[in-house]
């Protein structure tokens, strides 16, 4: 994959936990919130939410400012603004974090508006890419409950992400994908599965657009799975500066889409 993709908030914990409870917007307005701020911004590819096994670069940077929001009928929410930040702490590893402001605006019912969780992680690739074989790697992810409990923007848990990525290139075409386990301890939560798989074609040389699939297990005792389709693009608009950008809509479980869109610099010593 192409260096200037990496990672957000993926909003789908929110989506489906207030879409199983239509009709009592002012009553879960804590609930979707904490979701809100907890839900997994990490398994995630800027502008995609699966990931890839590309590290950054050694001693090399990726900074994004980025907002992402979730559309139903009923509920407008997301980030605004979040900022995210890998270096290549040694050659293979990368060290990640992301510093969300969080907000839910649900129809009739005041705005909510905060600091969301701390999420940080370490990207290791283990197996580099060949001919015959794909690279692939390991991305465990903390979401430290940094958000405000007063607000319903956490609930004082400590969330953990597990999971495997691979990738392998073929000329213009970039193909990554994998999945884990989200331990995710709290009243009325399960613990659960991401799976997810992505298809990119280099358009032009300073553009790449792509296409995925994930699925997700339920997340609470009351919601169920849920599976979603997005569509990407990654505009480079120099060596330094790109612009990424997706969208997409929920093909199983709560009815709604998703946007994402980002500003990032990458830079780093000359080679």
């Amino acid at each position: 994959m192409p260096e200037t993709e990496r990672r957000p908030w993926n909003p789908l914990g929110a989506l489906q936990f207030f879409r199983s409870h239509e009709g009592s917007s002012r009553t879960i307005l804590p609930l979707v919130s904490f979701l809100l701020a907890v839900a997994p911004m990490a398994h995630a590819g800027p502008p995609f939410v699966t990931d890839d096994p590309e590290p950054v670069e050694y001693r090399h940077w990726e900074v994004y400012l980025a907002s992402q929001t979730m559309h139903t009928p009923d509920d407008t929410s997301g980030t605004l603004p979040h900022v995210e930040v890998n270096y290549g702490l040694v050659p293979n590893l990368q060290v990640h974090l992301i510093a969300p402001e969080a907000f839910d605006s649900p129809a009739g019912a005041p705005r909510q508006f905060g600091y969301g969780n701390t999420e940080l992680g370490i990207k290791y690739r283990f197996l580099a890419e060949s001919s015959s074989s794909p690279e692939i790697a390991v991305f465990p992810l903390v979401e430290v409950p940094t958000g405000d409990r007063s607000k319903g923007l956490s609930d004082g848990h400590t969330q953990v992400f597990l999971p495997v990525w691979l990738q392998k290139n073929f000329g213009p075409w970039t193909t990554y994908g994998g999945g884990g386990y989200w331990i995710n301890p709290g009243s009325g939560n399960r613990d659960y599965w991401f799976l997810g798989w992505l298809v990119q074609y280099q358009v032009l040389k300073n553009l790449a657009a792509g296409v995925e699939v994930f699925h997700q297990t339920p997340q609470t005792r009351r919601s169920g799975s849920t599976s979603q389709v997005n569509f990407g693009v990654t505009w480079d608009l120099s060596d330094t500066t790109h612009i990424l950008a997706s969208a997409g809509p929920a093909i199983q479980g709560p009815r709604g889409y998703q946007t994402y869109f980002a500003f990032q610099l990458t830079f780093g010593p000359e080679k």
